[in-house]
């Protein structure tokens, strides 16, 4: 990737994050299932040092078994060895490597997979959800109460939540201002004590005009000191992906409305077409923030990872 000269200085200056807050492991089994490259600890690791980085905060993928676009016998069993493989893969750096476990909310056995979760001193730590992949509908009471149960288990179990917020694309389910006004209202109440990590800052990857409608409810709360937004974080994974002049000028706004301390750095999986930590970072600080404001997101490190 050819970095712009301002964007190289930038990098020289300001110096690689603290910690990448949003990576992802994928075992053999899972890369199998879905026709993609399996990605351990050991590789993390390599793209983390060639950033700099020293340590990631890996979020399970098991959450996919679940995914209600495919059938997976016995699909229980394969969200619990995902899991497993995961926590046994950060066990390898555990002074670098962190796991949040993951499953789908709105299966029956999601609460028990978070209990067993909170059990495993490698996965306690906090829980991913991905509204996406589960085809969670905000719109529907029954998805809204089952995720509700969720947060409040994970409320009580002192767990962290990561959550990509985004509705399921392809079944093409509403998602913009009135749904992350329901995720405010609703469902966030049920966690008063604990971190949540918004993901993407409430989009799914890049910066578009439904994204900015979701994260501009979060502006709002934070501008008025609700209550409901004082645990809140936000992750700018992949949020600098292909944006234009336009996009990376509404970008600085919102994450300085948000409030600086509030904003993670995160690069995702290098996969799919995604940047590697280094260049993801990058690509970030083409953003038009201030070096002061680079640096203070670049030693962000969410109370999870402390």
């Amino acid at each position: 990737m050819l970095l712009t000269s301002l964007a190289a200085v930038l990098l020289l200056q300001v110096g690689p994050p603290l910690v990448d807050h949003h990576q992802h492991f994928f075992s053999p089994a899972f890369a199998q299932l879905v026709g993609i490259t399996p990605i351990d600890a050991d590789k993390v690791i390599a793209l983390l040092d060639s950033a700099g980085i020293r340590r990631a905060l890996v979020l399970s993928v098991a959450y996919s078994w679940g995914s209600p676009s495919r059938t997976v016998e016995n699909e229980y069993e394969h969200v619990k060895t995902e899991n497993d493989w995961v926590a046994a893969q950060v066990a390898r750096y555990p002074d670098r490597l962190r796991a949040f476990c993951s499953f789908n909310p709105l299966r029956d056995y999601a609460l028990a997979e978070l209990d067993r979760c909170a059990t495993n001193p490698l996965l306690r730590t906090g829980l991913k959800l991905h509204i996406g992949n589960s085809a969670v509908d905000y719109h529907s009471p029954q998805d809204l109460e089952k995720l509700r149960r969720v947060f409040r288990a994970a409320n009580d179990k002192h767990m962290a939540i990561v959550i990509h917020m985004r509705a399921s694309i392809s079944k093409q389910l509403p998602y913009g201002r009135e749904e992350a006004r329901i995720f405010l209202d609703s469902i966030l109440p049920a966690t008063p004590d604990v971190p949540v990590q918004i993901a993407h800052l409430a989009g799914a990857g890049g910066y578009d005009s439904t994204t900015d409608a979701a994260l501009s409810v979060f502006v709002d709360a934070i501008a008025r000191h609700n209550p409901r937004a004082k645990q809140l974080w936000f992750d700018v994974t992949t949020v600098a992906r292909n944006a234009t002049p336009e996009d990376a000028k509404l970008l600085a706004t919102r994450i300085r409305q948000l409030g600086i301390d509030r904003v993670l750095y995160g690069s995702d999986a290098a996969a799919g077409g995604n940047l590697a930590p280094r260049e993801s970072w990058a690509a970030f600080l083409k953003v038009p923030l201030t070096e002061a404001e680079f640096r203070t997101i670049a030693n962000n490190v969410a109370p999870y990872m402390r």
